[in-house]
């Protein structure tokens, strides 16, 4: 016998299938992608078959990796954009939506302990980190809702948006943010098969991490706080998100994928 379900097995038992992480077909937006963990996320949705475009203010890092992405026969789209803009988020995602897939990797950090912190950090890391997100989400949302199109929205947040660690004051703060801001729009976007989750990796080798772990203090206090016993590479994020963007996470939402080698399991 067949169903729904399945196919037959031996006895004639329905064998489920694996939902498929493939995303032909569908149209990705990617933010911060001109480098490190964006660039990753850019780089895993096309090879999952999404046509993806590359958003970030780097307009030579985003280019280069459009045409990398090209050469393998992926279709890629260069999109410069200042995230931190709401009208020009507001203008660019309504012109080239509606996207299916979102990934917000834009984020920034300026450790720094809280009583000697400066304004200008604390209104840049808040930009980014948090404002942004909003502006990112709020428009491509929009855009689902009007087209009445299903979708997954996802934010690269952190460990940190889930423990404390000296000189993340702000860093945590943002990060919190992120996962309650995440929760509440699960339940908004819920109703229309929209879902919404983060993505929390550990440090990962990237050009933002690597002026701190050159510390080998530092570093080693990383590593010490990490169970698998090392740090992070930016292929580490990379089925994760795929698997956040593709069916096989199809009642996943208001969830935080930690990506962190057990550092919050402590």
């Amino acid at each position: 016998m067949t169903t729904a379900a399945g196919t037959p097995a031996g006895d004639g038992t329905a064998l489920p299938r694996t939902p498929s992480m493939r995303l032909d077909g569908r149209r990705a937006l990617v933010a911060g992608a001109g480098r490190g963990i964006g660039a990753a996320a850019a780089a895993a949705l096309a090879q999952a078959g999404a046509e993806v475009t590359l958003a970030a203010r780097s307009q030579g890092e985003i280019q280069a990796l459009a045409e990398a992405l090209r050469a393998e026969g992926a279709i890629a789209h260069v999109l410069p954009l200042d995230v931190t803009d709401p009208a020009a988020v507001q203008r660019e995602i309504a012109a080239r939506g509606p996207f299916q897939v979102l990934v917000n990797s834009a984020g920034t950090n300026r450790p720094s302990e809280l009583a000697v912190m400066r304004d200008e950090d604390l209104d840049a890391v808040l930009d980014v980190n948090i404002k942004a997100a909003f502006y990112l989400a709020r428009e491509v949302a929009a855009g689902l809702l009007a087209a009445r199109l299903p979708g997954s929205l996802i934010t690269v947040s952190s460990q940190m948006g889930h423990v404390g660690g000296p000189k993340r004051t702000l860093y945590c703060a943002t990060k919190h943010a992120v996962e309650g801001f995440t929760k509440a729009l699960a339940w908004e976007l819920g109703p229309h098969g929209i879902r919404v989750n983060t993505l929390c990796p550990t440090f990962i080798e990237t050009a933002l991490t690597r002026p701190m772990l050159a510390d080998e203090r530092f570093r080693h206090f990383v590593e010490s706080r990490i169970a698998l016993g090392r740090i992070g590479r930016v292929e580490d994020v990379m089925g994760a998100v795929v698997f956040l963007a593709s069916d096989a996470s199809a009642l996943v939402t208001g969830s935080a994928l930690m990506v962190d080698g057990g550092w919050t399991a402590q």
